[in-house]
């Protein structure tokens, strides 16, 4: 599977798109954990959590899966505190006193391209939402003020990470991130100079002169779809036509709850990632 026209068939694969009945039975199969009022989901990639009416997402499909499982009771996105208030409450206050005693939650993977100067370490800078254009981008703040973070203009962020495998230019992580913020992961990366495989927003803001990363700021590098140089394309069996569908690899794999930890596998996409790579897989 590690060959070209494999590679490239994936690529065709992402950019197919499911319908409500081949995604409502890929999240039957996803389904990694239920006990009392929680069930939780390996959300197939690219499958939007909210959406707009009559958009294809998991909180559309929801009614139907109830039906499916042979449930009882309504089901609901936890995130959505209206709609699910107790559990959202229970959960956040768990997440939150993990942290104050120093734990860490949540572990992802990551396949990255470029490889961090050091074996592990810890990202830490304020993160703020910015507006470029007609839209809104997480940007970094290095430095932030008192009064910012105060007001909540600014929030600290921390992530742990660790280099498992690297090999060619491009490593596989483990991120463990000590606070929550929207796109927290992919912003500490390219602080690191090794922004993830497939991230089309962030990526551009690490440049390259004479081989040698920098990172660029938002007004010089706006987003756009990840550059990647022909033999890492080559080794992926990816066409640059192509690059715009590949998927974000940032793989959440582990998340601990009340009950214990529950582990997600990598998905399809990933695991041939990591293949094609020559990054041994757990």
């Amino acid at each position: 599977m590690a060959g070209s026209g494999s590679a490239a068939a994936a690529a065709a694969g992402w950019r197919r798109l499911l319908g409500p009945k081949e995604t409502l039975k890929l999240l039957e199969g996803s389904v990694v954990h239920r006990e009392g009022a929680l069930l939780a989901l390996s959300k197939p990639p690219g499958l939007p959590v909210l959406g707009r009416p009559g958009d294809l997402s998991l909180d559309a499909l929801l009614p139907a899966l109830r039906q499916r499982l042979g449930l009882s009771a309504e089901l609901h996105v936890v995130k959505a505190p209206a709609s699910c208030y107790h559990t959202t409450k229970k959960l956040q206050q768990f997440f939150t006193n993990a942290r104050v005693r120093g734990q860490y939650p949540a572990t992802y993977r990551a396949i990255t391209v470029g490889v961090p100067a050091e074996v592990e370490g810890e990202i830490s800078t304020g993160l703020c939402w910015q507006q470029q254009g007609d839209r809104a981008m997480v940007v970094p703040v290095p430095a932030p003020g008192r009064r910012s973070l105060a007001r909540k203009e600014v929030k600290s962020t921390l992530t742990r990470y660790r280099v498992l495998r690297a090999l060619g230019g491009c490593a596989l992580l483990q991120l463990q991130p000590r606070t929550a913020f929207p796109e927290q992961l992919q912003v500490h990366l390219t602080q690191l100079l090794c922004p993830a495989l497939g991230d089309h927003k962030h990526s551009s803001r690490v440049g390259r002169v004479l081989g040698e990363p920098f990172f660029l700021t938002l007004e010089t590098a706006p987003p756009q779809t990840q550059v990647l140089d022909e033999e890492l394309l080559s080794r992926l069996g990816l066409s640059p036509r192509q690059l715009h569908h590949l998927p974000l690899h940032i793989h959440l794999q582990e998340l601990v709850l009340p009950e214990g930890p529950l582990c997600a596998p990598p998905p399809p996409y990933f695991l041939h990632t990591l293949r094609c790579l020559g990054l041994p897989e757990d």
